[in-house]
């Protein structure tokens, strides 16, 4: 960063570390450039700032990286692009820059920020009409953003397609770029090393033996493995942390539960009230289950205090669930064709007296409502270490990317092979 004098040139830097995936390397220099911005009370209300106290991509930019770090900026900032009239100045229109920024910005909204409950509006309705307007790679740019936010994408895919964008940008660093593109390549090799470690157990003489049988012989080989093969268990009992274990079980059993709950409505052709439904299907939803596992392989910024947190349903974690199932049944269709339990639509459609479109709708405005609660969550002072949450809020995102516009899940169709092939398989040019 040494030709970097201006604070509006730190903050493009910080955000092109964070957007090209290696973010990780430089945690603490980034976290200290963030706190003392924060605490320095440097805002754009104030002429000394650059130059850039009414530059909408400048603020936008700096109050969505410290609202991303957790720090509590106030969106009143804002205020300032609005006309008499109450409505955002027409002088914006043609600031697709500042634009796209102001709407990432929007995704980091909290109840309470009812100007970016406005903005959003004002900036997507902007962007439809800028992207229908403008030329490659502008117009690729501005769709990728209406179809994916930052703040809900998934991190690696995202740095995956920010290489093409950012090597356009003037402000482009080859140094940055090549460091991240290896960087990219190398974990993906490790990744693809852990992969091969869990794909050994899908040995061929199973192909014949039944299929339910097949999966619960696989579990067992990968359960054994975890548990025996390396040792882990002697490592968190030399740790002192084996007692993960025991909750990792609970949430297991907490999970086949829903699931026996859910089957024993299917066979008595039981279609539950909202409610009822969804204190089921939110543990169905597997978050609590996932991240119970995942905790215990952690490291020691997981204690059992974390674990008890996750067990009181916190609210990161309810609204985590809300999305995931959600979102998942508002692209419903394939599973009730094959037999399933009467999804959430369903009861909702029977409890409330609306239409399939209608209900869809409400959801969406949950599953909105529920991302707040997420981003509030993750703002200081927090009740869990922040890598704790940013494991919650990752999960999240892997449901907004496979859920958007189909089960992607169940239909693992281009997109997901996509998906998968540029994270996993294709290394990126260098």
């Amino acid at each position: 960063m040494g030709n970097i004098s201006k604070p509006s040139q730190t903050l493009d830097f910080i955000d092109a570390i964070q957007r090209l995936g290696i973010s990780y390397h430089f945690e603490v220099e980034i976290d200290e450039i963030l706190r003392e911005m924060y605490n320095s009370h440097c805002d754009f209300n104030s002429g000394d700032y650059d130059d850039h106290h009414n530059d909408l991509y400048a603020i936008s930019l700096k109050f969505r990286l410290l609202r991303q770090q957790g720090y509590k900026i106030s969106c009143d900032v804002f205020g300032k692009f609005k006309s008499s009239r109450g409505t955002f100045s027409d002088s914006l229109d043609n600031d697709t820059r500042g634009i796209l920024s102001f709407y990432e910005a929007t995704h980091l909204r909290v109840h309470g920020d009812e100007i970016l409950e406005e903005a959003l509006v004002f900036t997507t309705s902007r962007l439809e009409f800028l992207a229908t307007h403008s030329s490659s790679p502008l117009r690729e740019k501005i769709n990728h953003a209406l179809k994916q936010p930052l703040r809900k994408g998934i991190p690696r895919l995202e740095a995956r397609h920010y290489f093409s964008i950012y090597q356009e940008d003037p402000s482009c660093s080859e140094v940055l770029l090549n460091f991240a593109k290896l960087d990219f390549n190398i974990l993906q090799k490790h990744h693809q090393k852990e992969l091969s470690d869990i794909t050994m157990y899908f040995e061929r003489e199973y192909a014949l033996a039944r299929r339910m049988l097949t999966k619960v012989i696989a579990m067992t080989s990968i359960i054994d493995d975890i548990y025996d093969i390396h040792e882990i268990e002697e490592t968190m009992v030399n740790e002192e942390i084996s007692y993960r274990v025991f909750y990792a079980k609970e949430a297991m059993k907490n999970q086949v539960r829903a699931y026996y709950l859910e089957s024993i409505w299917f066979h008595q052709k039981h279609t539950p009230t909202m409610e009822e439904y969804m204190a089921v299907a939110m543990v169905s939803s597997g978050y609590a289950m996932l991240a119970a596992t995942s905790f215990v392989g952690m490291g020691y910024v997981v204690t059992k205090d974390s674990f008890e947190w996750l067990f009181s349903g916190p609210k990161i974690l309810k609204a985590s669930e809300i999305i995931a199932r959600l979102m998942d049944e508002c692209v419903h269709k394939l599973e009730q064709k094959r037999g399933h339990v009467a999804s959430s639509i369903e009861c909702y459609m029977k409890q409330h007296g609306t239409t399939e479109q209608e209900t869809v709708h409400e959801f969406r405005k949950r599953v909105s409502n529920a991302w707040k609660d997420v981003n509030e969550e993750c703002l200081f002072p927090t009740a869990v270490p922040v890598s704790i949450l940013t494991m919650i809020l990752n999960l999240a995102r892997v449901i907004d990317v496979l859920y958007k516009d189909e089960d992607g899940y169940t239909n693992a169709g281009t997109a997901l092979k996509d998906f998968v092939s540029s994270l996993l398989i294709d290394p990126v040019p260098m």
